[in-house]
């Protein structure tokens, strides 16, 4: 039996977890002892708590319980806190999630004490080093033995790095596997969906009319705590609803609640919590997100994510950043790279409402990505 330790710290890290634990459950609990370290990352109850309880995700062994910081003081104090945890337990891998501040602290405190490094989401890219998320899955890419990419073209971006995806076993540091599988997000999907059409009421408690209303979520600090752009995002929403008669969903993530008051115009606010056609919502779970892409019209996000489960859900998607490391979803027409711009909103929106996206290739695997990375880890 090998061991593994699992770090999560933020939402969509705890939901991509669910995936490998569940598959470790379902098909490798004689081969596989799943060590959980929480890293605290994210401390709001809607944002963590209710996301392990919702996936039946095993508590965690450990808890960092780090909460909010600078970037230097978070991700030291993670590194201080793992490197403890690899000392006690001795895995034979430290599993990581995709490119956040428990990403990069894991990635450095496992490398220096020579733990071998699983990498899921690897290889993907913004090209866009202002973005913390970009160095952050970079310098875990650079240290890993085994990195799984989603994507073609996460493949293709590792290939250009310098990874050989010819490399054979024994993998190391030096010597790592490089491997396509799939996503586990749309493993996630795949099985959570049915489940979210018993038990989310979030349709319902909203009065929202399917497949006629719009999901928008705004987080990223480029956003949030720039007035300019956050002032010409919601104004092209104010200016959306009110011209198309359609209700915009907008769960609120922490940071932007926050910000709301203090970087979007007065005037502005007023118009938007008055609004009929625009609902503002605490954070929701994700079954309820599960429910509420599945059902909307489509979607306006900022979230790498959400871009990505628009398109499992067949929801063509307006992209409010100039980048995205999902360009497959873009290339194939899907989504639409608006930025914070309000003209290019407007017509992203006027090209997409109309979309059928029904025909489009799956670019995400078979759902059984899960699966695919346990197997590798025990060489099967």
């Amino acid at each position: 039996m090998i061991k593994i330790i699992t770090v999560i710290g933020a939402r969509p890290q705890i939901i991509k977890a669910a995936a490998i634990s569940r598959a470790i459950n379902k098909h490798f609990s004689d081969k596989i002892n799943e060590i959980i370290v929480h890293t605290g990352q994210h401390y709001d109850n809607n944002m963590s708590r209710v996301f392990i309880e919702e996936l039946g995700i095993p508590e965690p062994d450990y808890k960092l319980n780090v909460g909010s910081a600078g970037h230097a003081q978070q991700t030291a104090q993670m590194i201080v806190g793992i490197e403890g945890i690899l000392k006690e337990t001795a895995p034979d891998y430290l599993v990581l999630y995709g490119d956040t501040n428990s990403t990069l602290a894991g990635a450095i405190a496992a490398s220096k004490i020579h733990i071998p490094i699983v990498h899921i989401e690897a290889g993907l890219r913004s090209f866009n080093k202002t973005m913390p998320e970009e160095i952050n899955r970079i310098m875990c890419d650079h240290a890993s033995t085994l990195l799984f990419t989603p994507t073609a073209t996460g493949l293709k971006n590792l290939i250009n790095e310098g990874f050989n995806p010819h490399n054979k076993f024994p993998f190391s540091a030096d010597n790592p596997g490089v491997f396509h599988c799939g996503d586990i997000m749309y493993d996630n999907s795949l099985h959570f969906k049915p489940i979210s059409l018993k038990s989310s009421k979030v349709i319902d408690d909203y009065k929202l009319e399917k497949d006629n209303f719009i999901l928008c979520t705004i987080h990223r600090d480029n956003n949030t705590d720039n007035p300019v752009r956050l002032n010409a995002i919601f104004h092209s929403l104010n200016k959306i609803a009110n011209a198309e008669n359609i209700t915009i969903i907008i769960p609120l993530h922490p940071r932007t609640s926050k910000l709301l008051n203090t970087n979007l115009n007065s005037e502005l606010l007023s118009t938007i919590v008055s609004n009929p056609l625009i609902k503002l919502l605490p954070p929701v779970s994700f079954l309820d997100m599960i429910s509420l892409e599945s059902n909307c019209k489509l979607v306006m996000t900022d979230s790498g994510g959400v871009q990505k489960e628009a398109y499992f859900f067949y929801k063509p998607c307006i992209i409010l950043r100039s980048e995205t490391e999902w360009v497959e979803i873009v290339e194939e027409g899907a989504a639409i790279i608006a930025n914070a711009d309000e003209d290019k909103i407007q017509d992203a929106y006027n090209k997409l409402k109309n979309l059928n996206m029904r025909t489009f290739p799956l670019l995400f695997g078979d759902g059984k990505a899960a699966e695919f990375i346990c197997k590798t880890m025990l060489h099967l």
